[in-house]
């Protein structure tokens, strides 16, 4: 009985997102953003205020250690982002994700360097990692990683960085390599080749490569690709996703996702450890710094002999920004 309710809302939800396809704006639909008369005694005011607040603070500390003399013009950003979800499938209802980055612009650092604290390694393709299935990640991946990140070169089309931090109580080195095309506005490539090295673990590669083709100003399809290697684990782990994206209105968004995930190693040979296909709508509302997000998804688990594996999440993320 569960699974069927979660089937029916699964495409209650597919059917009413068609239908918002086919219709203009409204006004209504482009102002959900309230605005409250005294934002002093509004308490999501005051909530945003002082994380914020806690936040910048935290980089101006930082950031003292490395200024010898007051440079002119010195500017201290600081920014937040936490996302919390409840994600309850077909056999398994207590399942939550949390996810957060915090990212502290270090100016007297030469201009160039951030602190990053994070439970993610990775800053590309994090919003499609399964739950269940491994993937291209690993376990420290998934832990607590906090980070200096050094930006070597920040050009249009080529971005190289650098990173030394903790992660899982051992400390990693990574360097990083973005190529992006820039020929046309219409079809995008991104290759993004990365080494690390960790004193536990060893030497560790990955590549990532995506293909973009907006379709319209608000239609995107999008296909990525990436497989990682580290002296670890054995062989690689792999996924692939492809994305269709929409912006129903600029408050409004959705998203049509199908991914695998897997890895080819000695023991187990090649193997695809998960399927899913997904719909996920996200909206900007209530406040210009809040985002909920519903994802009715399918899975299709090898741990489960590849039995289809109904769910949904129901996520909330806020973002923290603050610059001086």
């Amino acid at each position: 009985m569960v699974i069927q309710l979660i089937k029916i809302l699964f495409l209650v939800i597919i059917l009413c997102s068609s239908s918002c396809y086919g219709e203009e704006d409204s006004p209504e639909d482009m102002e959900l953003i309230v605005v409250h008369p005294n934002p002093e005694d509004d308490w999501l005011f005051g909530f945003h205020d002082a994380i914020s607040d806690s936040v910048h603070g935290t980089a101006l500390w930082f950031d003292s250690f490395f200024a010898t003399d007051e440079i002119e013009g010195t500017k201290q950003e600081s920014t937040l982002r936490i996302r919390l979800g409840w994600e309850p499938r077909a056999r398994d209802w207590g399942v939550f994700s949390q996810k957060f980055r915090l990212n502290l612009h270090l100016p007297h650092l030469e201009n160039q360097v951030d602190l990053i604290l994070s439970d993610e390694t990775d800053d590309e393709n994090n919003n499609d990692k399964a739950v269940n299935g491994r993937n291209v990640t690993t376990d420290k991946d998934e832990s607590f990683t906090a980070a200096l990140r050094f930006v070597n070169v920040d050009k249009l089309t080529n971005f190289i960085d650098t990173r030394i931090g903790l992660s899982s109580n051992d400390v990693f080195a990574k360097v990083r390599l973005k190529l992006l095309s820039s020929s046309s506005q219409v079809h995008r490539f991104e290759f993004q080749p990365s080494i690390y090295y960790y004193l536990d673990d060893g030497f560790g590669q990955k590549v990532f490569v995506e293909y973009t083709y907006n379709h319209s100003t608000k239609k995107q399809f999008r296909a990525n690709y990436s497989i990682k290697f580290s002296d670890g684990f054995e062989g690689n782990r792999w996924q692939n996703s492809l994305n269709y994206l929409r912006q129903i209105d600029r408050r409004r968004a959705s998203a049509i996702r199908f991914s695998t995930y897997g890895e080819d190693n000695a023991g187990r040979g090649f193997l695809v450890d998960n399927y899913r296909f997904s719909y996920l709508y996200r909206m900007n509302a209530y406040r210009k710094w809040l985002y909920f997000e519903i994802e009715p998804f399918l899975d299709w688990p090898e741990e489960y002999n590849y039995s289809t594996t109904p769910g949904i999440a129901l996520r909330v993320e806020g973002y923290f920004t603050k610059d001086r």
